[in-house]
C-alpha cells in the first residue's frame, strides 16, 4: 500500500524564499557598488598654491577625472567654475576644488598688502600663515620700542626673489590681511615701523 508523500511545511519554503531574495540583493548591491566605484566624474583641481582672496584662473587649474560617488556634487566641474571666482581660503596645489571654498569677489573679506620685512626665515612660501610683528621707532630715531604682533593669522601670497641678500636687507612680502586689518598695517608702514615675519606662533 503506498502513502502519500508528506509535504514540507510551508514555512520551510518562506524561509527558502528569503534566502534567495537575500543572496540576490547582496548580489546586486555589490555590483551595484562597483558600478559606481568605476564611474568618475571631471572636477577641478588646483595646480598651483591659491591663497585666499586670490582670484581663480583656469590657468591655476586642470581637469581630473575622479570617483567621488555621492559626494562629487560638493567639488566644482569646468562649467561651474564663474569668471572672477575668488578662493575664500588657501587652496594646495593637486587639491580639488570644493565648492565651499570658491566665492564671488564681494564675499571676499581679505586683501592684500605689500610689505617689507627686515626678517622673513628662509622657506616661507605662498600658503603659509605668518604672524606680522611691527616695532615702532622711539624719538630719537636711533632705536625701536618693543616688538609687538600686529597681524596674528596673516596668509604670504608671494615672497620677491632677490640675490645676494644681507641679513639685515630688507624683502618685500605680499600679504593676505582681513580688510579689518588693513589700516593698522598702513600705519605701521607709514610710520616707519620695523616690520618682521615669523611662521605663525612661532613668536609668542
Amino acid at each position: 500500500m503506498m502513502h502519500p508523500r508528506a509535504r514540507r511545511p510551508f514555512f520551510v519554503d518562506v524561509r527558502f524564499i528569503i534566502g534567495i531574495v537575500l543572496v540576490i540583493v547582496s548580489v546586486v548591491g555589490v555590483w551595484l557598488l562597483i558600478s559606481s566605484s568605476r564611474q568618475t566624474s571631471p572636477v577641478l583641481q588646483a595646480t598651483r598654491t591659491v591663497v585666499s582672496g586670490e582670484v581663480i584662473s583656469s590657468a591655476d587649474l586642470q581637469v581630473v577625472e575622479v570617483g567621488l560617488g555621492a559626494v562629487t556634487e560638493s567639488y566644482l566641474a569646468p562649467q561651474d567654475l564663474d569668471p572672477g571666482a575668488v578662493a575664500t581660503r588657501t587652496l594646495s596645489k593637486g587639491e580639488l576644488l570644493p565648492r565651499s571654498a570658491v566665492g564671488s569677489p564681494d564675499e571676499a573679506r581679505t586683501t592684500t598688502l605689500v610689505v617689507s620685512s627686515t626678517t622673513i626665515p628662509a622657506g616661507v612660501a605662498p600658503g603659509d600663515v605668518v604672524e606680522v610683528w611691527h616695532a615702532a621707532p622711539l624719538e630719537d630715531g636711533r632705536a625701536f620700542d618693543k616688538p609687538r604682533v600686529l597681524v596674528a593669522d596673516a596668509v604670504v601670497a608671494s615672497v620677491a626673489e632677490a640675490e645676494g641678500m644681507l641679513a639685515n636687507s630688507r624683502t618685500d612680502v605680499e600679504l593676505v590681511i582681513d580688510r579689518t586689518d588693513v589700516a593698522a598695517v598702513l600705519t605701521a608702514i607709514t610710520g616707519g615701523d620695523s616690520i618682521s615675519i615669523v611662521p605663525a606662533g612661532s613668536g609668542s
